[in-house]
């Protein structure tokens, strides 16, 4: 390893921030490479060591193991999500199945199992605090669900599967950016887009430009179903096109790789003794069963169906005569019944949403309103691209908390959709502080616009900041469990509680004002918004409930079952006939994904874990009702804030984050606020 690689070393910068200015393409293989030989190399030393396994020399051996080859995926990965290039995807292309080989060849080290099984079989007697105990437990737990346990030649199975499904998924996700650029909509003329904002059309004129299409007005596809334009698109004809421009994306590529996940993940449950994937993944998760899964699941889909029956009568009364409801029409005749009957006009909201407004007054005001930290920009520091920005982050103190970075807008290099990641986990252990980035997929308008959110795009920016603050306020000693390091059905509860502050009087007076005159919303407009919102819940909750039990179908297959052949005719005919078990082929409503664009449960990890907005809804809406309860009982904002930081979310995966949550809670979570929020009570 030589200093000419900016990887090798660890970064001198604030906070370990990677020293994006200095890494080029060329030097991820090598660190790679480095990276994979130096950590094999510890966990033999581990593995090898003569003297008697102990927690410091095993688990904490471990714990500090893999330094370089966790810095350079650190970077890498991210990297290829937010900003790629042909090169990155093949450097890509050739690490995801040795990463996944790298794991195997740790997880079936007979010899580091043994070690490991025998501190387990000994826990009880080693006196280990709770913390160490529960990380004992879970890299033991880690390992048998790994295959140690596993004959040699069922190993030597796992490591064929796990290889080919790392390259499916690389496959899947490199698929789909592919898709999302070919699948623009484009069109000849503005009249097309009559209903737009000026500024959505001088964007999609920008964007046009951009693409190679000069004087082309083209929308790029959004990793979702419903387009957000199909809101406001006068033109139904262009509603028409830009939702089957979404929906039919990457069905050629991406449908038979959904098949054969599929039937890969299948076998490599039964492989492990499960009866379906499902049951697999859901044993490490709050749920611990698919029967409760299961359960949460048929309590939801009657109810949401029949509200969005409701729904669509109202909206059939608006449609010209003789004109049937369609999928494209749905969100548009939606804005129709809310300008009607509510006097609501969402595209009134943007001009007092403009982008650094909705950021500094209201997401870090909020930060600062519930938690007492602030935000310093850094335009010294140097992100991986130049539309990037960095703040440190500061606590009530005064002491520095880490480093966020905000990547806000979409282009041709980035995968769509929203996500945080973590560049640095915080452990005290390895001495790190967090640093943070939160990526969105905003249209970019023309140079010297603002940039004017919808209501949606406003959520996000809050929903992403809440696992940005799950990742900075994390306090743990392990890197196991660090942040958001949690079980697949927790980690979205913190991040729905943040969604609260984007309605909370205080917060919402401060941010949404007019971009140009500053005046502040109409206080009406947003009541009545808050009442119209109530009317779309039907579709909301049939809309995600079809992803959720897609996402169901697909991995509650047992090993041999047969979901076709690797033919997109099949994807599609597996997809139409899951949402009918389900009954929740309701033509009118596209799920919000469907299989060949799923990036979350192909391309990502929430395979079989998608229900996990609605189970950690569950415990979002029961804290929003213990916040408001503290107002209304005398109680700070500010002391709910610390006692919400104290016992779920500086805590990462290091308690029982069910327990964590009672503790706060003063008892289980309820389902109800959930049922009320949406709309489904009684």
């Amino acid at each position: 390893m030589t200093t000419e690689n900016p990887l090798f070393l660890a970064s001198t910068l604030p906070y370990e921030l990677p020293p994006f200015a200095d890494i080029r393409e060329e030097h991820y293989l090598p660190a790679f490479d480095a990276g994979f030989a130096e950590h094999l190399a510890e966990i033999k030393t581990i593995a090898e060591n003569p003297e008697p396994a102990t927690f410091e020399n095993t688990i904490v051996a471990m714990e500090r193991s893999g330094t370089l080859l966790h810095r350079v995926q650190a970077v890498f990965f991210p990297q290829t999500s937010s900003d790629t290039s042909d090169a990155l995807q093949a450097v890509e292309q050739e690490i995801s199945p040795r990463w996944a080989a790298h794991m195997d060849t740790i997880n079936l080290d007979a010899a580091l199992f043994a070690r490991i099984d025998d501190l387990y079989e000994r826990r009880a007697s080693l006196g280990l605090t709770d913390v160490e105990l529960h990380l004992l437990e879970k890299i033991h737990r880690n390992f048998v669900r790994g295959g140690a346990k596993l004959s040699p030649s069922d190993k030597d199975r796992l490591k064929e599967l796990n290889e080919k499904l790392a390259a499916l998924s690389t496959d899947f996700d490199r698929n789909l950016l592919a898709a999302n650029k070919a699948g623009q909509q484009v069109f000849d003329s503005a009249e097309q887009l009559s209903g737009l904002s000026a500024d959505a059309v001088a964007a999609a004129k920008e964007n046009g430009e951009a693409v190679g299409l000069p004087g082309k007005y083209v929308i790029s596809l959004k990793n979702f179903s419903n387009q957000t334009q199909l809101a406001s698109l006068d033109d139904r004809e262009a509603r028409r096109a830009l939702l089957e421009a979404s929906l039919e994306r990457a069905w050629e590529a991406n449908g038979p790789i959904a098949v054969r996940i599929a039937k890969l993940r299948a076998e490599r449950a039964a492989l492990l003794g499960f009866g379906s994937y499902a049951e697999y993944a859901v044993q490490e998760r709050t749920a611990k069963t698919t029967a409760a899964v299961e359960d949460l699941m048929a309590r939801l889909i009657p109810t949401a169906v029949a509200n969005a029956a409701k729904e669509a009568e109202a909206l059939r009364a608006h449609l010209p005569a003789g004109q049937s409801l369609e999928a494209w029409d749905w969100t548009y005749y939606s804005e129709k019944v809310r300008r009607a009957e509510y006097d609501v006009d969402s595209e009134a909201l943007r001009p007092y949403l403009e982008l650094d407004s909705v950021l500094v007054n209201g997401v870090f005001h909020a930060a600062e309103l519930v938690y007492g930290i602030t935000f310093e920009a850094r335009p010294d520091l140097v992100a991986y691209h130049p539309d990037v920005r960095i703040w440190e982050v500061f606590d009530a103190d005064g002491s520095g908390i880490g480093l966020f970075l905000g990547d806000f807008y979409a282009r041709g290099s980035k995968r769509g959709g929203a996500w945080m990641t973590n560049y640095v986990d915080q452990s005290r252990l390895l001495g790190q502080a967090p640093v943070v980035v939160n990526n969105l997929n905003v249209a970019k308008p023309p140079a010297g616009e603002p940039t004017l959110l919808t209501w949606d795009e406003v959520r996000t920016l809050f929903h992403e900041f809440g696992h940005t603050l799950h990742g900075l306020f994390s306090d743990v000693e392990h890197p196991t469990f660090s942040g958001t390091n949690t079980p697949r059905d927790f980690v979205e509860y913190p991040s729905q509680v943040n969604e609260m502050w984007a309605e909370w009087p205080e917060v919402l007076a401060n941010y949404a004002k007019h971009h140009r005159t500053g005046e502040p919303v109409p206080a009406d407009l947003l009541e009545r918004m808050a009442e119209a919102e109530k009317f779309g819940q039907g579709f909301a909750t049939v809309e995600i409930l079809g992803a959720v039990m897609l996402d169901w179908a697909w991995h509650t297959l047992p090993a041999g079952a047969d979901p076709g052949d690797t033919k997109v005719s099949d994807a599609k005919e597996f997809e139409a006939a899951a949402l009918t078990r389900y009954g929740l082929l309701v033509p009118e409503i596209p799920s919000r994904y469907r299989s060949s664009y799923f990036a979350h449960i192909w391309g990502n990890d929430y395979c079989a874990g998608y229900y996990s907005y609605l189970w950690s809804e569950v415990l979002d809406k029961d804290t929003v009702d213990w916040f408001k309860e503290g107002v209304e009982q005398g109680r700070s904002i500010r002391d709910s804030g610390e006692a919400f930081r104290r016992a779920v979310l500086s805590r990462g995966g290091s308690v029982d984050l069910m327990a964590a949550f009672a503790e706060f809670r003063g008892r289980a979570p309820e389902v109800e606020p959930m049922l009320r929020a949406r709309g489904l009570a009684g």
